[in-house]
């Protein structure tokens, strides 16, 4: 093994039946490597047996280290527990379910060699994306891109790569409460490379992201790099203003040329429609003060119960 580390962290979240079979592929990988190696279990509460399944592999294998929530904090404070407790000189970011494959790590090493302080690993296909996660994701990213200053990478995923120097300024800087890991990731500047990859169905169980979560996710990530929504109270004042000048000329055109009073039904509907705006810049204006609430707080993003075959003091 060479002088350099890589440190695999990898998010687990009731992944008993497809542990077994990432770890076996993973470390089949990581023992042909010129890179001494690292793997960073971190359990995000799992309630079934993959505790116990890590606390085997750390028992057996010194490398493997493992980091045990108090409770289900979700995926986005596992990788950034992961992150912050990693030694490597590359970090791979990386699920247990097999759609992010081991077999892409000597690719990334390869980057790394190169010089690269990042490698963003791009779907090219899905095994089990249907036409509506294309055209979500798709539109996902298209708006995200419109309202940001910063133009991310259409397909990323959370398989990704960083140095270590970069995993220094996402633990002293990136520490909002309301995260998008792979945003802060594109977002920092450094050298940085794309590898495409293909998503292997899942090896077993089903996706924790239903349409809620999607949904939620969506909104606080676009509230997390763009206050573009917030202008929009200024922008649908003008729009208002200006409907109401041209709905005011027309009313007085239909009074003197038509002699004709103005129509109730055309109250109502500028009325409705004014109120929709509102109601709707409210709402937006509701969801930032929300991302403010819950980062004033300055809660935890994680705790730890336990951990195995690592010191619990950070880089």
């Amino acid at each position: 093994m060479g002088d350099k580390i890589i440190s695999i962290v990898v998010s687990v979240y009731n992944e008993e039946e497809s542990l077994d079979k990432f770890y076996k592929e993973t470390l089949l990988v990581l023992e042909g490597l010129t890179w001494d190696y690292e793997l960073v279990f971190v359990n995000d509460g799992s309630v079934d047996k993959s505790r116990t399944m890590l606390d085997a592999f750390a028992h057996e294998n010194k490398k493997v280290k493992v980091i045990n929530f108090s409770r289900n904090f979700g995926h986005e404070a596992a990788m950034i527990a992961g992150i912050d407790y990693a030694k490597g000189d590359c970090i791979v970011c990386m699920d247990a379910d097999l759609q992010h494959p081991p077999q892409s790590i000597p690719q990334i090493i390869k980057k790394f060699e190169e010089g690269y302080e990042i490698v963003s690993m791009v779907r090219s296909s899905r095994a089990d994306g249907g036409y509506i996660k294309k055209i979500t994701s798709a539109f996902f990213y298209k708006i995200l891109n419109m309202l940001s200053p910063i133009k991310f990478e259409r397909n990323a995923s959370d398989f990704f790569a960083i140095s270590n120097k970069v995993a220094h300024v996402l633990r002293t800087n990136y520490r909002e409460q309301v995260r998008y890991l792979r945003g802060f990731v594109q977002s920092v500047g450094f050298k940085k490379a794309t590898l495409a990859y293909d998503a292997q169905s899942r090896v077993a169980g089903e996706s924790k992201y239903n349409i809620r979560k999607l949904i939620q996710f969506s909104v606080t990530t676009i509230c997390s790099f763009s206050d573009m929504p917030l202008k929009l109270g200024i922008y649908s004042g003008l729009f208002v203003a200006l409907f109401g000048v041209v709905l005011m000329i027309y009313t007085i055109i239909q009074k003197f040329v038509h002699d004709a009073p103005g129509g109730y039904s055309t109250i109502i509907v500028a009325m409705c429609f004014m109120f929709a705006i509102l109601l709707g810049v409210i709402g937006i204006i509701g969801q930032y003060i929300s991302v403010l609430f819950i980062e004033i707080k300055k809660r935890p993003m994680y705790i730890i119960d336990e951990t195995k075959n690592m010191n619990d003091s950070l880089n």
